[in-house]
């Protein structure tokens, strides 16, 4: 603060380093995954196998246990700010399978060793996959919100960018960057943005340290001029360790970037996923693989729907309405009916008696209260259950597990000029917006989300999506 002409460092700005803490919080999250794997593979086999299992043999590869804490290390793993579920999900992943391939490899060298490195490891391996981001994303659930979780970060920049960052950060706190203060030489005389406090000039930054490390600096000023930011960072940026800059690039690929040095400049090579030759390729092959797995394991379950709903109410067992897909092809979207027959003449019906909601179907294409749907209907869209037909969407390439939600011809001009862009990819069964709020968000949210998954699209942003969804159905939230 500025009293009388002297900068003082407010008394309620602590910054503790807390990293020790964090890391140790996901070390044990890695080494209770890694033992629930092992231990849930060799119980596997033991109910299995005839006769005694020798435990003693999976028991001294314990020392292994360092190795993978090692290679998690090397990977990135600890460094206690979040580098994104479907990041982290890769390197979690691609550094299990190296490192179970290096311990199998190295068991079977060993006399002995292939007596017990057969599908046991393979199956650990699986599970690892599974569980290490699993607890990870548990622990930061239960953590995130403490004060010892992750770095303390100086916002700089009280506009539009700087208020979209301490949003940005206290929504999603297993980041690891806790907003704590924000500095602007011109911040109009706020006090406050979304709770954090506006300090006052950036000049307070040296004093809010005090020598104590590590924190960020988040210097959120896309309307500085180039010359002033970088004097700027130059100047206070020394102060912290470590200095983020969010360029003015709203609406670019933000999942997968790679910075490079061209000629001592700074550039950033943005991969367009989608425009990449194997895109279809891989994205065809997973969906096929887990649907026709998916399928079949859920198959009584949807013998127990069909029969409900036949049982529930008069009419066809299934809906189809005509969806927007790839390249603009139309195709039948196929849903367990969850409406009665003359759902349209109830609308219009509904809307003329309640003329306060047409509003809000205009606006969301929804309503929270119905009167369409029927009793079997209403369970069945909170869950999500009633959507369970377009596997045979996607079966036969007209959708996709996961992707922007297929739109009616009613909807396009929600989307704009963004149209042509949302066109590039197969809609999806799940995407970004379902396990972002469902009919929470508004439809304004629900495409920039579209738009963001078209942009960023990946493998893992997919497979990132495919478990949150398993999260969003249990709690059947934002559904209606």
């Amino acid at each position: 603060m500025i009293q009388n002409n002297v900068l003082t460092r407010p008394e309620f700005v602590t910054f503790a380093n807390t990293r020790p803490y964090t890391t140790i919080a996901l070390l044990l999250a890695d080494i209770t995954a890694l033992f629930l794997s092992v231990g849930i593979s060799v119980g596997v086999k033991a109910l299995t196998v005839k006769g005694n299992l020798d435990i003693a043999s999976y028991a001294g590869l314990w020392p292994f246990l360092f190795v993978f804490i090692f290679g998690y290390a090397i990977a990135g793993l600890y460094s206690g700010l979040g580098i994104g579920a479907p990041e982290e999900l890769r390197r979690s992943s691609l550094c299990s399978t190296i490192l179970f391939v290096f311990l199998a490899a190295t068991t079977v060298s060993l006399r002995g060793g292939s007596r017990y490195v057969t599908w046991t490891l393979f199956l650990a391996l699986i599970l690892s996959v599974a569980l290490v981001p699993l607890v990870r994303e548990c622990v930061r659930q239960v953590c995130a919100r403490q004060s010892w979780w992750g770095f303390p970060a100086v916002i700089f920049g009280a506009g539009d960018a700087g208020k979209n960052i301490v949003m940005a950060l206290l929504q999603d706190p297993g980041l690891g960057l806790k907003p704590v203060a924000i500095l602007d030489d011109d911040a109009h005389g706020q006090d406050h943005i979304h709770g954090v406090p506006v300090l006052g000039p950036v000049r307070l930054a040296p004093i809010l340290l005090e020598g104590q490390r590590p924190a960020y600096a988040v210097f959120a000023m896309p309307d500085v001029p180039q010359t002033q930011l970088m004097s700027m960072i130059e100047r206070y940026g020394e102060n912290f360790s470590h200095v983020l800059v969010i360029p003015d690039l709203h609406g670019f690929s933000s999942l997968w970037v790679d910075s490079k040095s061209v000629g001592g400049m700074v550039g950033l090579e943005l991969r367009q996923q989608v425009l990449l030759a194997d895109y279809g390729i891989v994205k065809r092959l997973l969906d096929l693989t887990l649907t026709l797995v998916g399928g079949i394991l859920v198959s009584p379950l949807l013998l127990f729907i069909a029969l409900w709903v036949k049982i529930d109410s008069r009419g066809p067992l299934f809906y189809g309405q005509t969806r927007i897909g790839q390249n603009g092809h139309r195709f039948k979207a196929w849903k367990f009916r969850s409406m009665v027959t003359d759902a349209d003449t109830q609308l219009a019906r509904y809307l003329e008696d309640h003329p306060e909601l047409r509003e809000e179907w205009e606006r969301d294409h929804k309503l929270k209260s119905d009167p369409r749907v029927t009793p079997a209907g209403r369970l069945l869209r909170r869950t999500s259950l009633d959507e369970l037909p377009q596997l045979w969407n996607v079966i036969k390439g007209e959708m996709s597990l996961v992707g922007p939600r297929p739109i009616t011809d009613d909807e396009v001009s929600k989307y704009g000029n963004t149209f042509e862009l949302y066109k590039r990819v197969k809609g999806g069964i799940t995407g970004l917006w379902q396990v972002s709020g469902r009919n929470d968000v508004s439809y304004d949210e629900r495409v920039y989300w579209d738009l963001f998954y078209v942009r960023n699209w990946s493998v893992w942003l997919d497979l990132c999506i495919l478990f949150r969804t398993i999260a969003v159905v249990l709690f059947s939230k934002g559904a209606y």
